[in-house]
């Protein structure tokens, strides 16, 4: 009977030696989403002896058409994505150590997340987790790799402490909330995600295979619809407070959001960082074809399903139908961007 990883062994780079290291080492999945199920799948495929999963949405039906892990029993069963995941994983190689947890991760657990692993995935879908996860790496020396997807776009890239750029020397200040599109706003092609993932697993595979030598040093940018791929060469800013200034303000939480119960209301509050002007017009043309939308010069209103979001010019929200913070940093998450 032919060896699982006969293919890969085959294939000069990896080898024996970088099979065994791929084997005997360990991965956190951070967002089980269309980036964390496709990348995950890969890194299951491809004999990562221990993958560590972290999610704290549950699957719904509108997920299938691009988060390929899951099918529509999980959306009957309304499973939590890591469950759901952990299990169609440990279907698809009994030979990796799949550990799920249901949970947010915030400036309170990251540290958790990061340790004991040799790499962090990216698989969020917010520039507040992001940033968060490169403070934790960064102060860590732990390598990671970045991706996102919106629309046919597809972009990732690796990010090893000390010898490439950090996602904050291309971010220095945090995007306004409602100045990005979402996935909710603008739409995703599947096959820009598993694009954009396929980049991200190979680059992981890298690292944990010990061969960071062959990292392209870059970032990977791609549009499925137009037929444009591209490879940007990056370079560490001298003035980055993360990677040279060696300052975490969002693993302290003093760049992150907060998000705190309104009590006897069943509605959440949601602060950003600091003030933010708020284009609250473009937001309401982003989100009219998604529900019902009003806004006037100081604030937004915007109804769907069972719950409804304001949004204030300044960045801060209420989210009422819920009392779940989580739940509540979800929506803002994926209706207003970050």
């Amino acid at each position: 009977m032919p060896d699982r990883y006969d293919r890969q062994t085959v294939f000069a780079p990896i080898g024996p030696e970088g099979q065994a290291r791929l084997r005997a080492s360990a991965a956190s999945i951070v967002g089980l989403g269309a980036l964390g199920c496709a990348s995950s799948t890969l890194l299951a495929r491809a004999g990562v002896g221990r993958l560590r999963l972290y999610d704290r949405d549950f699957v719904e039906l509108d997920n299938l058409q691009r988060q390929v892990l899951y099918d529509e029993s999980d959306v009957s069963s309304e499973l939590p994505k890591a469950q759901a995941a952990a299990r169609h994983l440990a279907g698809i190689n009994a030979e990796v150590a799949v550990e799920p947890f249901v949970r947010d991760v915030n400036a309170a657990n990251v540290r958790a997340v990061v340790s004991g692993v040799g790499l962090v995935v990216d698989g969020t879908d917010s520039f507040e987790t992001r940033l968060l996860i490169n403070d934790a790496c960064v102060e860590a020396g732990l390598p990671w790799v970045y991706a996102a997807c919106v629309g046919s776009a597809a972009m990732s890239m690796a990010v090893v402490p000390g010898k490439t750029p950090c996602l904050r020397c291309l971010l220095p200040v945090m995007p306004s909330p409602g100045s990005s599109p979402t996935c909710d706003t603008a739409g995703i092609l599947n096959a820009a995600a598993t694009m954009a993932a396929s980049f991200q697993a190979a680059e992981a595979l890298k690292i944990l295979a010990g061969r960071t030598d062959a990292l392209v040093g870059g970032l990977f940018c791609a549009d499925l619809w137009s037929g444009s791929f591209d490879l940007l060469p990056l370079k560490r800013s001298p003035d980055c407070p993360a990677c040279v200034g060696r300052r975490f303000d969002h693993l302290s939480g003093a760049a992150g959001g907060r998000a705190t119960g309104l009590c006897g209301r069943n509605a959440v509050q949601i602060l950003p960082a600091a003030p933010v002007a708020v284009d609250l017009e473009g937001l309401s043309g982003r989100l009219a074809s998604l529900g019902k939308v009003r806004h006037n010069a100081f604030l937004l209103k915007f109804a769907l399903d069972d719950f409804e979001m304001t949004v204030f010019n300044d960045g801060r929200a209420i989210v009422k139908g819920t009392d779940d913070v989580a739940r509540a940093r979800a929506l803002y998450a994926r209706y207003i961007g970050t």
